[in-house]
């Protein structure tokens, strides 16, 4: 795959430790490198949001996340795939593979293979990403860019232009394990 520029300068920016915002399927995402606590706490603290709560993760791939489904059931891993790349996002037992300013408060992790070009695109050139909407807690989630930089004036390393894809709600959380829906569509 080769990378347009502007996301291109965007991995840069996370692997520098940056905050970004970028488009996904429904609202424009806030995200960092899930390993640089730094990052996620700056994150954390632009959206005014507690750390007990935990971060969604995206991929390209359901491969980047191998490190964490590795052990599980087939009959898990078979629903899964079945279900990504797109508007899915599953609650994983993350087993401490994970740090908690990911996990939060948690036993479970909130895992997505996404859907979307450019997401997928920035996942590729820096593996899974923090992927969390991009507003301020208790305010609606940025569905343009304008509103990411009314949101969050000069406080970003970086606002990747791009589309968003289309969705009218941010995807459905469900519980592996049970498979409940957790928040729906």
């Amino acid at each position: 795959m080769i990378s347009s520029w502007r996301v291109q300068q965007a991995a840069r920016v996370i692997r520098a430790g940056g905050v970004i915002a970028y488009p996904t399927e429904a609202v424009w995402g806030l995200g960092c490198d899930p390993w640089d606590s730094d990052a996620v706490y700056r994150l954390l603290e632009l959206k005014e949001r507690p750390v007990e709560k935990g971060l969604i993760l995206i991929a390209d791939s359901i491969r980047q996340f191998d490190f964490l489904l590795d052990e599980l059931p087939s009959a898990w891993l078979d629903r899964l795939a079945s279900t990504w790349p797109g508007p899915n996002t599953w609650l994983v037992p993350h087993r401490n593979r994970l740090p908690e300013w990911i996990t939060g408060r948690h036993d479970t992790v909130a895992l997505r293979v996404t859907d979307h070009p450019l997401a997928r695109e920035l996942c590729a050139l820096v593996g899974p990403l923090v992927s969390t909407s991009a507003n301020p807690a208790g305010r609606p989630a940025a569905r343009s860019r304008l509103r990411v930089e009314q949101y969050f004036p000069g406080e970003l390393d970086r606002v990747v232009g791009g589309a968003l894809g289309g969705r009218k709600n941010p995807s459905t959380i469900r519980d592996l394990a049970t498979g409940q829906i957790v928040r729906p569509a």
